[in-house]
């Protein structure tokens, strides 16, 4: 199931594991009673379903679907809960992933041959689907049931390491295990690197991309978008995603309720045109603030007017999310001390510290270290993670 011994041109198409697995490797799953891990993002590159191509394929029994955060369909909010269902349009159980059980459970599986894993990810520690897969795959080891992901690429690429290595002591389902927030893998390189490097010990297969480039942004392979969560809209929000995602520990708006999600962030105590300005005299690398207002419709400060500042990302190859989220948060923790705040919620847990899996990176902006120190402070960790990860790769 490899990619083959050559590249194509950038710019080209690459060969999803979803239509690998129906042109090439059908036979991993002919005559199986087969349950589904998929969203509205397990489409091909003509946006066909891979669930509905299961269902409609007689040398194959598509038994049950299986639903992570925000649903089978996309349809729920983050961190809201999700039942399990019927789905209205194959007819088959939807069992949920992100309510009551985070896992399958006996019944859930009961029956089944094997499990495939078809979703989009982000390629970014706290983005949930990682988890989902992580204990679904943990659940077929202990029952001895083969696990398939067919793979995707990686949106922001798959050279660059960003962001801490997280702590054991702040794992959560934002970060289970001990990699950074920007760490360089396809889903189905995560999966190989979760199930040895942490033990899961799965029966488990992927179906590999053909013509993929490590290289590649999603903008560089000329395959359709489709949202893998209703706050990831475009190819845009991806790229900045990995440091304007730390806003959501904060009370600054990370633009959910408006049409630019984590691209633009405020609050009603900002003044935009300021933090714009001390934020371009920074001279980041590959990106450019803009003064925004915005009133967002749900979320924080939803129905008050915001100002703030919109990321705008010029040259991909010199961006660094990670280094330009911190500098956001502190700068206006500093022009702002007054207004700004950590959010707390009911756990007692900063919601920061769990998405940036320890607690030493609030407490050095608390302190005024420069972001720069901060992320030097990462590097013997990552370089460590970097050196792991090499036998993960497979393209």
């Amino acid at each position: 199931m490899s990619s083959g011994p050559s590249d194509p041109p950038r710019g080209s198409r690459p060969v999803l594991g979803t239509e690998r697995l129906f042109d090439e490797h059908f036979d991993l799953i002919a005559g199986k009673r087969v349950g589904l891990i998929t969203n509205a993002s397990g489409v091909d590159s003509q946006l066909r379903s891979t669930a509905d191509r299961l269902q409609r394929n007689a040398n194959v029994e598509l038994a049950a679907l299986f639903g992570p955060e925000h649903g089978i369909r996309g349809q729920a909010a983050d961190g809201a809960p999700v039942g399990s269902t019927t789905d209205e349009r194959t007819g088959l159980p939807v069992h949920s992933l992100y309510g009551p059980h985070r896992q399958p459970d006996d019944a859930m599986l009961a029956g089944l041959d094997l499990l495939l894993f078809d979703m989009q990810d982000v390629g970014v520690r706290f983005y949930t689907y990682l988890y989902t897969m992580a204990l679904a795959m943990a659940a077929c080891a202990r029952r001895g049931l083969p696990f398939i992901v067919l793979d995707r690429p990686n949106p922001i690429g798959g050279l660059e390491l960003e962001g801490n290595v997280l702590e054991p002591d702040f794992a959560s389902f934002v970060g289970l295990y001990p990699i950074p927030v920007r760490y360089g893998l396809t889903i189905g390189e995560v999966a190989f690197l979760f199930n040895e490097a942490f033990s899961i010990g799965a029966n488990l297969a992927v179906v590999e991309l053909r013509g993929w480039q490590r290289t590649s942004y999603w903008a560089d392979t000329t395959l359709p978008w489709t949202p893998p969560s209703p706050n990831m809209p475009s190819v845009d929000t991806t790229v900045v995603y990995p440091g304007t995602c730390f806003v959501e520990g904060t009370n600054i708006s990370e633009g959910r309720g408006t049409t630019k999600p984590f691209e633009q962030l405020g609050a009603p105590y900002l003044d935009g045109f300021r933090l714009a300005d001390h934020l371009n005299e920074l001279d980041l690398s590959g990106c450019r603030f803009r003064p925004v207002h915005f009133q967002p419709t749900e979320g924080k400060y939803a129905g008050e007017q915001c100002q703030g500042v919109q990321v705008h990302v010029i040259d991909r190859a010199a961006f660094v999310p990670v280094r330009t989220g911190l500098e956001i948060i502190t700068a206006v923790r500093r022009l702002w001390s007054g207004d700004f705040a950590w959010r707390i919620p009911a756990g007692g847990i900063h919601n920061f510290d769990r998405l940036a899996g320890t607690n030493a990176v609030r407490k050095a902006i608390d302190a005024g270290t420069p972001v720069a120190d901060i992320l030097a402070a990462d590097h013997p960790a990552q370089e460590q993670f970097g050196e792991e990860r090499r036998r993960f790769l497979r393209y």
